[in-house]
């Protein structure tokens, strides 16, 4: 029996908040997972926030951890967040090829890699996330 995507993703985030490791790898499975299942009915936040975790992790190697507390600074300045345009294609890796990894360091490689396919896939938004996440990082 195959399991569904929610299903896959709520085993990865038992794997991921079960992690030994001290950088809270949970923080990326949740950024990557929204950023790639987001839709209309997904708060502008949800994704906001994603594409911020996803970017710093991705561009500036941030742990889980740090980006956890750059997304509660951001939710303390409330503000209209920019518009994000959803690309037909969200990255080439999904939470099912993860998965498909046993648990360990490849698996948590897996992780790395679908952040990245992820954040290469909203290329077009990439500006405005960049822009975003140094004002939050400054505030």
């Amino acid at each position: 029996m195959t399991l569904s995507l929610p299903e896959q993703y709520n085993e990865l985030a038992f794997y991921t908040l079960a992690h030994p490791g001290k950088s809270f790898i949970h923080q990326h499975i949740v950024d990557a997972y929204t950023a790639q299942t987001a839709d209309a009915s997904t708060k502008p936040i949800a994704i906001i926030f994603s594409l911020v975790g996803l970017c710093l992790f991705v561009e500036k190697k941030y742990t889980g951890k740090k980006i956890q507390q750059i997304h509660m600074q951001m939710a303390k300045n409330k503000k209209v967040w920019p518009a994000i345009i959803l690309p037909a294609e969200r990255g080439t890796i999904s939470v099912s090829d993860v998965v498909a990894i046993p648990p360990g360091p490849e698996r948590d490689e897996m992780i790395g890699k679908w952040c990245v396919s992820v954040w290469d896939a909203y290329q077009q938004n990439h500006e405005t996330i960049r822009n975003l996440a140094a004002t939050s990082l400054h505030h």
